[in-house]
């Protein structure tokens, strides 16, 4: 292997070498503990040290790292304690997970580390993020993302460097080329030949580099990312390695060909940059054993530490109280002056006072900058806030919801505009494993609101009439609100930027232009899971939730002697539970509409909620009209047919008369 020390001094070699001596010391002893069966699970990343310690070396201390399952030399050069890894890869609470996540699935803003999902694509998008707040900054702050070969296959990989190219992001892409995908050679994964030149098709300048010759790796970062310091834009570097253990260690390496592990086996990263400073007479063979010796010194005393650490304690209270961030609702009650306006000028309103009471705030969507969006809610936001704060951004739903993570950890609130609900499926992966798992997982907030333009009634077909809030309903970690009126929509907005967890905020497109209400012009917010009592009556309860909530009280002016109580939800990820067993204690009946199509609805789970805490109240067996078991068609005759609105009136009288 060539090295060329450029001009850097001894001090720095022999500081090079002792930071990529650390990470092969510590896998060495990981690879002991796993077979004694004290560690579950490895990722070794023995053989691919210089990749890590090089980008760790390079980047400054407050600049992110977002790295993956085989940098554990982004750990050590950040300086972490080693008994706090070793805790992490236990389970202990010392660790950074509280045992919720394993090996290298964790963050730590302390180190400006961000970990993975398994899920590997999405953190590339979070990178965006990340460098879009240090860009809005102007900071001058670089930030790093690793990924390997078999990821640059995945869509996200793709955004992400589409977008990082079309906004000109800070972004370091770092693809460690190891040669298989868990055991997938890369002749079976890509035709390119070189992934680097991926990079072309974006725009992007990308390089290629000796992934383990760390004074190469050195030498090229440092000046790539000085040089990305002046002048922001991303950078493809793909890192040409390979991957001397198993994907982890319970999968061997059998499917690898002995010759080619021989080759990779004399380009030992460590060995030949040791072998290179003794030759050099720059390091002594008696002071390598010193410090290795130092080293394993401490990896053992820290391992004593993790060791001796309690195992944790299973408690229902603490695992359901860090599903959320902690938030303490603050009301603010607007002046008495109000105007009449409609569904979509509240949402229009309170975004643009939301985004003049926090100046972190960033709204990101297709269209919506000097277009207005799709349905004019932004129109003339960009005179007044500029481009850097309302952004148009590429059709890649996935990533954009990602960078909206990013801008999450790097201290912006994220406001992201699906241009129809519908579309959300392609952003769906990043929204319920990574915005709603992180603060479980590492105590990470993520605060990002997805605005989510939905339902039926306008004849726009499959693609663009779904109402899909049991998407996410289902989903820990993530706060759904979906309001019926300009008053609810506009206080439960504001309060859904303020909240520090993510929200899926559905506004029915239907009730956009149909829907007036007195609504004040000051800035207000709203508590989410509080129910709305709209009508009180003695024979039943009705319970419904956005365009349903119409519905149903259409069905009661058409029938002035049914007495019911309607019941809004107005959120449904938190529910208003108590507001409901008190009405259906009340009336003893109960009817639950919803436009969603019936089976797997958020209707199913309040009426096993209402069975099991109400049944002793209730007269009658709990009635759910839902829309039918099929998508959403375009004609309106079948659209007609397919809504449950057309089903209610009969059924509600059918539960009347039992």
């Amino acid at each position: 292997m060539n090295f060329d020390r450029k001009n850097l001094t001894d001090i720095k070699l022999l500081d090079l070498y002792k930071k990529i001596i650390k990470p092969r010391l510590i896998e060495e002893k990981m690879l002991i503990l796993i077979r004694q069966g004290k560690v579950s699970k490895w990722f070794s990343g023995i053989g691919q040290e210089a990749i890590s310690v090089g980008v760790a070396a390079v980047l400054e201390k407050d600049e992110y790292i977002l790295p993956m399952h085989r940098n554990l030399g982004v750990f050590t050069g950040r300086d972490i304690p080693l008994c706090r890894l070793f805790s992490q890869w236990q389970g202990k609470a010392n660790g950074f997970t509280k045992g919720r996540d394993r090996s290298f699935h964790f963050g730590t803003q302390e180190y400006k580390i961000i970990g993975m999902i398994s899920h590997l694509g999405p953190q590339l998008g979070v990178a965006d993020g990340i460098a879009l707040a240090n860009k809005l900054k102007k900071n001058g702050k670089v930030t790093a993302v690793f990924t390997g070969e078999g990821a640059t296959s995945e869509g996200d990989f793709h955004e992400a460097l589409n977008i990082a190219s079309v906004w000109d992001l800070p972004v370091l892409f770092v693809i460690e080329n190891n040669g298989y995908g868990l055991s997938t050679p890369t002749n079976e994964q890509y035709r390119c030949e070189n992934l680097a030149d991926k990079g072309v098709g974006y725009g992007m300048e990308s390089h290629i580099i000796d992934g383990n010759n760390i004074l190469e790796v050195y030498v090229e970062l440092t000046k790539i990312v000085n040089s990305m310091r002046k002048k922001s834009r991303p950078v493809l570097v793909e890192f040409k390695t390979f991957r001397m253990r198993g994907h982890e260690e319970a999968s061997g390496t059998k499917y690898v060909p002995q010759e080619l592990m021989d080759l990779w086996a004399e380009k030992d990263p460590v060995d030949t940059f040791r072998s290179y400073l003794i030759e050099q007479k720059i390091l002594t063979v008696p002071q390598d054993e010193i410090w290795r010796s130092e080293i394993r010194k401490e990896i053992d005393d820290h391992l004593l530490i993790a060791n001796t650490e309690a195992e944790i304690i299973a408690n229902y209270d603490t695992e359901l109280n860090d599903v959320y961030k902690a938030y303490d609702f603050e009301e603010i009650i607007p002046s008495e002056k109000v105007e009449k306006i409609r569904f979509v000028d509240a949402v229009s309103q309170v975004l643009k006072q939301s985004m003049e009471r926090h100046e972190n705030s960033v709204i990101m969507g297709q269209d919506i900058a000097e277009y207005g969006g799709a349905f004019k809610i932004t129109e003339g936001f960009v005179d007044q806030f500029g481009k850097g704060r309302v952004i148009n951004t590429p059709i890649c739903e996935s990533a954009v919801v990602s960078a909206g993570m990013g801008l999450s950890i790097n201290g912006y609130k994220a406001i992201v505009e699906m241009q129809f609900a519908d579309f959300v499926s392609t952003g769906f992966n990043p929204i319920v494993n990574l915005l709603a798992k992180s603060h479980y997982r590492w105590q990470e907030k993520a605060d990002v609101v997805i605005r989510m333009p939905c339902g039926g009634g306008t004849q726009a077909g499959p693609f663009h009439s779904q109402t899909n809030e049991a998407w996410f309903t289902k989903t820990p970690g993530l706060k759904v609100v979906y309001p019926a009126f300009p008053y609810d929509a506009k206080g439960l907005l504001a309060t859904s930027i303020n909240d520090p967890n993510p929200v899926l905020f559905f506004e029915h497109k239907q009730l956009y232009r149909s829907i007036y209400q007195e609504v004040p012009t000051d800035y207000y917010t709203l508590p989410l899971g509080k129910a709305t009592l709209l009508k009180e009556g003695t024979q039943v309860t009705i319970i419904a939730f956005g365009a349903a909530v119409h519905w149903a009280l259409e069905t009661l002016g058409n029938n002035p002697d049914i007495s019911a109580d309607v019941l809004d939800l107005r959120t449904l990820k938190p529910l208003d539970t108590e507001a409901i067993y008190a009405s259906v204690k009340k009336t003893n009946k109960v009817i639950i509409l919803q436009e969603d199509s019936f089976f797997g609805g958020i209707s199913s789970d309040i009426s096993a909620m209402i069975m099991e805490n109400c049944f002793e109240y209730l007269d009658a067996p709990v009635i759910r009209v839902a829309s039918l078991d099929s998508p959403i068609p375009f004609m309106k005759t079948l659209e007609d047919q397919y809504l449950s609105k057309g089903r209610f009136e009969t059924e509600l009288k059918k539960l009347l008369a039992y």
